[in-house]
């Protein structure tokens, strides 16, 4: 017979236990890189970039994306179909030639991210600020991916 340990699920979240695996791939990514010293695409380590949280009400799709030190001016947003794509380039002031890193983990450079959106949106509904470092998206849904109430005769 089986012991219950077995059975036991290491999933923090229930409602999406594939989270839980993406995070697991990135730190695996985080961990070889960094114990051989390779880069990731376009001078960020193989992680993410930039880290987003994407929610929805009745009406529209939210994209929340972190992009700390960066300024509106130097992101450059695009929505085509179903998806949205967040580029720009992130700019780290170096430290003089005689500086001896103890540790290094903030990297500067491009970065390009395409988020794919649940549904079907508006493109003429979008809207776009930051403050404090966060990027803030609305994306109108369209109303063909609106729920719809139906009166049972």
């Amino acid at each position: 017979m089986l012991s219950r340990s077995l059975f036991s699920v290491p999933f923090s979240d229930w409602r999406n236990p594939f989270e839980e695996m993406d995070r697991l791939s990135r730190r695996m990514d985080w961990l070889a890189n960094s114990m051989l010293g390779r880069r990731g695409l376009q001078g960020f380590p193989a992680q993410v970039f930039p880290a987003v949280n994407i929610t929805e009400d009745k009406e529209n799709y939210y994209v929340r994306a972190e992009l700390p030190g960066m300024k509106a001016e130097n992101v450059d947003l695009q929505v085509t179909g179903r998806n949205l794509s967040i580029s720009g380039e992130r700019q780290i002031q170096l430290e003089d030639d005689n500086a001896r890193y103890h540790r290094r983990e903030r990297e500067g450079g491009k970065f390009s991210r395409m988020i794919g959106l649940p549904g079907e949106i508006d493109p003429e509904s979008v809207e776009a600020n930051m403050t404090d470092g966060v990027l803030t998206v609305t994306i109108g849904k369209s109303e063909a991916a609106k729920p719809k109430q139906i009166t049972i005769k």
